[in-house]
């Protein structure tokens, strides 16, 4: 058993999978740096992270699977679990031992009219499971996002929105608010990961230049909470404020107390996203 140590990105783990391929190394344990070494393990093989070996396997991936793998794949990715590393890495190898042809979909012929099944297809397959349940789970909570993002309205007119997801869901959910926004400008801003994309309606219909990707170098001098995503009173748009409260108000008033399920608004609304949502935010004395 060979073991591999890999800085925990993307790149890096498409290096490890070249570089399995160049060692004529099958079995292997991938890990990330920091992670525990098995006992009475070999030296460990250090993968030193290329983008050019990282993107002659991406390609031989697109040759290989179809748009629906390839999805999955880098949507998996969004989920930062270190669980994932080892059953994508598994399944990437697989795809290339596999010897499969060009895919246009889950099924197609190759040159001699044999039809072959794309492995991502392959859900008795456990890597394939495990990388598919992590795709769901990471796609479930970009709907949820979606559906409890809050934003508040500043002085200038712009909408912030903070937000703190299990997954790395903000690059899966920017096209739905530039759609549904396109007039505005807006910030969500990823409270744990410490970035987010402002939008600005510079040019119509909306482009990817609209978009910029933001960070701050001091958090603590932003005019907003990362805590519970409040912007800081001086740059609250007044109007806002009177919306907040009718809001709170209105959520209130559509409350039937005979019909209350706390267990069934839990299962729609978990917890973990209260923090950020006006209807669950006490009015300032």
């Amino acid at each position: 058993m060979h073991i591999y140590i890999f800085d925990n990105t993307l790149n890096g783990l498409l290096t490890a999978v070249f570089d399995s391929f160049f060692l004529h190394q099958q079995q292997v344990t991938l890990l990330a740096e920091g992670e525990q070494l098995p006992l009475f393990a070999d030296e460990p093989h250090q993968v030193v992270t290329d983008s050019e070996k990282a993107e002659r396997v991406w390609k031989g991936l697109e040759k290989n699977l179809s748009k629906e793998g390839l999805h999955m794949i880098t949507v998996s990715w969004l989920s930062e679990e270190r669980a994932l590393n080892q059953p994508l890495f598994n399944l990437i190898c697989k795809v290339f031992r596999q010897k499969t042809g060009n895919y246009k979909s889950a099924t197609t012929g190759d040159a001699f009219g044999r039809e072959r099944t794309d492995i991502t297809q392959n859900a008795s397959d456990p890597d394939v499971l495990d990388v598919r349940n992590t795709c769901r789970r990471v796609l479930h909570e970009q709907l949820r996002m979606k559906q409890f993002i809050r934003f508040q309205k500043a002085k200038d007119g712009t909408y912030l929105a903070v937000v703190s997801p299990d997954h790395n869901v903000l690059p899966l959910i920017t096209s739905h608010f530039q759609d549904r926004f396109n007039d505005q400008p807006w910030l969500i801003y990823d409270a744990k990961r410490h970035y987010g994309y402002y939008y600005s309606p510079l040019q119509s219909p909306p482009t990817g230049e609209d978009l910029i990707r933001v960070t701050f170098e001091d958090e603590s001098a932003v005019p907003f909470s990362l805590e519970n995503g409040r912007l800081d009173a001086d740059v609250l748009s007044s109007d806002d404020v009177l919306f907040q409260r009718l809001w709170r108000t209105y959520f209130k008033a559509i409350c039937i107390k005979e019909r209350m399920n706390p267990r069934k608004q839990l299962s729609d609304m978990p917890r973990r996203y209260w923090k950020y949502m006006t209807e669950k935010m006490r009015d300032e004395e």
